[in-house]
């Protein structure tokens, strides 16, 4: 990869802060969640100026532009110039159905529910 042209995807997927690790980058490219130009790619597939880059993390799936191309991590005021969102609305939206979900999150170990709260997760049961 000496052409400056060009940047291995795992290392731009973690520089504009698409994945938290490299390694976690190259783990989503070896499972077939990157695609690009409709072609599940390797962590060492390059990445160009204008490509168009589809990430799968389910539910949603996200879809990039590369802007620009970098292999240093980035600051995430920086990113932005450097990765386009081009997710749309809907795909978005979905984040927002899971959190509003009927199942009530307990911490383990917490114990069994007080009255307040059996009667809270009984009004927000569909089923009842």
């Amino acid at each position: 990869m000496d052409n400056p042209n060009e940047v291995r995807i795992d290392k731009w997927l973690w520089a504009v802060r698409i994945f938290k690790t490299r390694s976690k980058a190259t783990d989503a490219c070896r499972k077939g969640r990157v695609i690009i130009d409709d072609v599940q790619v390797k962590p060492s597939r390059a990445a160009k100026k204008g490509d168009r880059v589809i990430v799968k993390r389910p539910p949603v799936v996200y879809t990039y532009e590369v802007k620009e191309l970098t292999e240093k991590r980035l600051p995430a005021k920086l990113a932005v110039d450097f990765a386009g969102n081009l997710t749309p609305q809907q795909e978005l939206d979905k984040i927002k159905v899971k959190k509003h979900t009927v199942f009530v999150r307990r911490d383990p170990g917490s114990g069994r529910p007080t009255k307040r709260e059996r009667r809270i997760m009984d009004r927000m049961n569909p089923f009842k």
